[in-house]
């Protein structure tokens, strides 16, 4: 893999493309560095730190914006706004016919798709940016913390208004960056920005957790952590393969046809999307009661969305299996792949075109997603069963969440190097 990765930059486009990564990275995290206008940094640093070590949902959020959102920088949204712009726009797709024409257009159709994505980033974003600063300036961003209400310097409408255009601008050009990176870089922009967001709080957790546990859990935590990926990789990478024949045919004076293919339908279909729709599903709750802490029901509800209460786990691990399955049936139309090979000669051997083959496919997807959606719910209750049993720190780097973006995205980016190195008879990564 070391003499794979020499010789990728030995290769002078590829090393170009590689730095040029490494390089819009290197400006990602300057931003996520970098206070908005009017922000009080001493004062934000302390209260953030005691915010952290008293609430599992403040740990959250710093861990998905790479530090960047508890520092109120200009990047603090960091790339969440599209991913959740694009999940949107996905699940819209299904029910609005405009937006499913629209994806069947091809290229042109998907490029209008990207921009109606691009707007409603910027309208979530100056909405998130607006709640976060709003409640920076009421002091209810860490309420119930010394030194909460003077996170601003000032409170007035100007203040306020420029950090939220900070903010927003630096979504912005985040998405800019991202495309950048998909055009000129290595691997998914997008993608590679997430990563670095997750990877990015890494060297600070695992520093506390030598300091507070010593070296035995530190070096427990690395080899189990080691261990969970090497597992991850795999299921990653399991797919059924599906056999496809297509009959000849003759067009003019031309044959085609003949050929032998398959339909790829992967173990874990629907990727990371279920764990954070069941995650944001189970933090509303525990952010309603950091806002209404006066009111006595949403406290009595309190113990139980702790992340080591029993009545927790179950209901997150049941949330991921019905959110695996949801999202896989809106985004794999079995009776439309059906349709598709039909029309082009295609059809499954033993199994006759039309609705039997679309109920071929949809019986082989349900079984195979079965072991998908446990296998989701098992990776994500990795950080809440180390946080009750071996009493972790919150900061335990290995959540489920996190390992599913490293490997997932860490196994794209490498493919595509992989597919570049053989293009030129290189022996690649994955050798």
């Amino acid at each position: 893999m070391l003499t794979a990765f020499a010789r990728a930059f030995r290769t002078p486009d590829l090393r170009k493309k590689i730095l040029f990564t490494l390089a819009m990275i290197v400006v990602y995290r300057i931003g996520a560095m970098l206070p908005a206008p009017g922000v009080n940094t001493k004062v934000l640093a302390d209260t953030a730190k005691t915010a952290k070590d008293q609430s599992q949902l403040y740990g959250l959020v710093d861990l998905f914006s790479g530090g960047a959102l508890l520092k109120l920088s200009v990047f603090a949204l960091g790339i969440y706004p599209y991913i959740t712009a694009s999940i949107i726009l996905q699940l819209l797709t299904v029910v609005i016919p405009r937006l499913e024409a629209l994806k069947k257009e091809g290229q042109a159709g998907t490029t209008k798709i990207t921009q109606y994505t691009r707007y409603l980033t910027v309208g979530l974003a100056i909405l998130q940016s607006t709640g976060i600063v709003a409640m920076a300036s009421t002091g209810q961003l860490f309420q119930g913390i010394s030194g909460a209400d003077n996170i601003l310097y000032k409170t007035d409408v100007f203040t306020i208004i420029t950090i939220v255009v900070c903010m927003t601008a630096g979504t912005a050009v985040i998405m800019w960056l991202g495309e950048l990176v998909t055009d000129r870089g290595v691997g998914n922009g997008m993608s590679i920005l997430i990563f670095t967001q997750v990877v990015a709080v890494f060297p600070q957790q695992f520093w506390s957790i030598y300091q507070q546990k010593g070296g035995f859990v530190f070096a427990m935590v690395v080899i189990v952590g080691l261990a969970i990926m090497t597992g991850v990789v795999f299921v990653e990478q399991a797919q059924r393969r599906i056999p496809v024949q297509y009959a000849k045919r003759m067009v003019g004076r031309r044959m085609y046809g003949g050929t032998s293919t398959y339909i790829p339908l992967k173990v874990n279909q629907a990727g990371i999307i279920p764990v954070i729709f069941a995650s944001s599903l189970l933090y509303l709750p525990l952010l309603a009661t950091q806002l209404w802490p006066n009111t006595k029901w949403l406290q009595d509800l309190r113990p139980y969305l702790d992340q080591g209460n029993p009545w927790h786990m179950a209901v997150f691990f049941v949330f991921i299996i019905f959110f695996t399955y949801f999202y896989v049936a809106i985004t794999f139309n079995p009776t439309e792949v059906a349709d598709n090979m039909k029309k082009y000669g295609g059809f499954i051997p033993g199994i006759r075109p039309g609705r039997p083959t679309a109920e071929y496919l949809d019986y082989v997807l349900t079984r195979i997603t079965t072991p998908g959606a446990l296998y989701l719910g098992l990776v994500a209750l990795i950080p809440m069963v180390a946080f009750a049993l071996l009493k972790a720190t919150q900061d335990f780097p290995f959540g489920g969440t996190s390992i599913l973006i490293i490997v997932g995205v860490g196994l794209d980016t490498v493919k595509q190097i992989e597919s570049q190195l053989q293009q030129r008879n290189y022996e690649g990564f994955l050798r």
